[in-house]
């Protein structure tokens, strides 16, 4: 995510890769190193793969990880895992007068698992270590907005200061942050699990803190072994509402889907969260009806190197349209997906209908299939650069070379001719991620992203917003730069949002990018559990789970 200051951020978060590149850990080969064994009453066991990093709140920013964060620990915020609605969680209130500084007062009786008391100073000390520099920590750039992070994390060089000069304790319960920008939808943000308070432990035995992670959310980890499992059991100091409803949770590590999902019909597992692409078509068969799949936080895309000068015409949004134009999603989504997609007509997501921000038809017919109308836009555009076109991305996870063959499928019949797309398979997510780093992609190459937050903002400011963190277009508009800081600043929230749709529409006009699809969230469950369902980003409420 990136601010209104312009400068190139030295971390990133999810890549604009998205999606995939959160779920890369979960789609390696092997065979399970956990299957089989018994349950042990009361807990439910579920598919996991080791986590990139050791589990911290502010460096994870992978599905895996993040999914243990969701566990253990409570911020000041909670997303509603229907709606995704922003509500309090840890805050007892959140108030400004003015967009930028911003009071904070936390509820009384929160404890982390240890028994020690939440305070103000726990969520001070963890953002202001997640901030510096010298910390390492991958999600430091979530805290951009606050005072002095430039001190903190500068671009080049030692730090200037330790802490943010934006963060003041009040007392105990009660703490003030001051923004460098407005930004009023800030307290939307605050569930992130980057925000999520820290322990005096975490800061006295950091090593012992990331062997056994302790946090204050409705569960407390009992042990971790790499390549096996991760047990956890209810957190009885625990003072959300949402206390589990079952005795706790074994997190199986598996290296293959399809093992993990041989075990979930063997009744070995009781959730598999990521079905392999190739079962999708009988999951429901299979699991005689126990398969849920539902709109998520998830987007898929395809961007152009508006780097490069044969890209920047006028006549090239042209081209781009046209290419756009040329795709049959429903045919790919319905033929690849078996309905765990949906053609995209925007450049958020559904998920955004409850919080606000989701407008759909706001591409317009540059993402309805038109096979006549792609082939005179690319005409008068001159025709593809150079003749033809690649379409990039790595093939070491998901299903990206079929989709990839079918699109470039799409746009040769099309154009009438075999050669006119071809794909570039790049063998490795590393080396992938590399190429667009070194901005050495000269044609298309697939993005998508997996919100951080369920707000509009997530969707555009950190790949559309002018050298913003996962902007790997190049994509520079001043039009969107302006209306995405005017969105920032806006006075309340339904003002916000109808100015990033502005902003939306703009991107969408100048077209850098081709909307692909939503990605549903999917999952299978056994007959041993109950109440199974999943939040907005396709990640299981564990708390809900019963086991009969």
């Amino acid at each position: 995510m990136r601010g209104a200051t312009r400068t190139t951020m030295t971390r990133r978060a999810l890549a604009a890769a998205g999606a995939v590149a959160l779920l890369a850990t979960a789609c390696g080969g092997g065979a399970t190193s956990s299957s089989g064994g018994g349950a042990q009453d009361g807990v439910v066991r579920a598919f996991w793969t080791d986590p990139q990093h050791p589990v911290e709140p502010a460096n994870t920013n992978e599905v895996q990880g993040g999914k243990v964060l969701d566990m253990i620990s409570r911020g000041l915020k909670k997303y509603d895992p229907t709606t995704g609605e922003a509500q309090n969680a840890v805050a007892e209130s959140i108030t400004t007068d003015d967009q930028r500084n911003f009071t904070i007062k936390l509820k009384k009786g929160w404890k982390f698992s240890d028994g020690t008391p939440v305070t103000a100073d726990s969520f001070v000390d963890a953002w202001n270590y997640g901030a510096l520099v010298t910390n390492k920590q991958i999600n430091s750039y979530f805290f951009q907005y606050i005072e002095g992070y430039q001190d903190v994390h500068p671009e080049k060089g030692k730090p200037k200061a330790e802490k943010l000069s934006g963060l003041k304790v009040r007392d105990d319960r009660t703490f003030t942050v001051k923004l460098n920008q407005k930004f009023s939808l800030w307290p939307q943000t605050l569930g992130y699990s980057a925000y999520a308070p820290l322990p005096k432990s975490f800061f006295t035995d950091h090593d012992g803190w990331l062997k056994k992670p302790v946090g204050n959310g409705p569960y407390k980890v009992d042990s971790y072994t790499k390549g096996q499992s991760m047990k956890l059991s209810r957190n009885k100091y625990y003072a959300g509402k949402d206390k589990p409803r079952n005795k706790g949770v074994e997190l199986k590590v598996y290296t293959d889907q399809n093992t993990g999902y041989t075990d979930l019909q063997a009744g070995n597992l009781d959730v598999v969260d990521e079905l392999p692409a190739g079962q999708l078509k009988n999951a429901e068969r299979d699991l005689n009806g126990r398969y849920i799949n539902q709109p998520a936080g998830i987007t898929q895309t395809i961007s152009f190197p508006m780097y490069d000068k044969k890209w920047q015409s006028k006549k090239a949004a042209l081209v781009r349209r046209g290419l756009s134009k040329a795709i049959n999603r429903k045919q790919v989504t319905d033929k690849i997906y078996h309905g765990t997609r949906e053609p995209a007509t925007d450049l958020t997501s559904p998920v955004l209908k409850a919080a606000g921000g989701y407008k759909p038809g706001l591409c317009g017919d540059a993402c309805e299939y038109d096979p006549e109308g792609a082939k005179k836009l690319i005409e008068q555009g001159g025709g593809l650069p150079g003749g033809k076109i690649t379409l990039t991305s790595n093939v070491d996870t998901g299903s990206h070379r079929q989709w990839m063959e079918a699109v470039c499928n799409s746009i040769n019949r099309t154009l009438g001719r075999n050669n006119a797309c071809s794909i570039n398979p790049v063998p490795t997510f590393g080396e992938f991620r590399s190429d667009i780093t070194d901005k050495k992609l000269t044609g298309m190459f697939r993005t998508g992203w997996q919100m951080d937050y369920p707000l509009i903002q997530n969707f555009l400011q950190p790949i559309y917003y002018t050298d913003a963190s996962s902007n790997d277009s190049g994509f520079s508009d001043p039009q969107v730069d302006k209306l995405i800081d005017k969105a920032n600043a806006a006075a309340d929230e339904k003002s916000a949002v109808d100015l990033f749709q502005q902003a939306e529409k703009r991107i969408l006009d100048v077209f850098p990018a081709i909307p692909l699809w939503y990605q549903n969230g999917n999952a299978g469950y056994s007959s041993r559990v109950s109440n199974v369902k999943l939040n907005p980003f396709s990640v299981p409420v564990f708390t809900d789970i019963k086991v009969k």
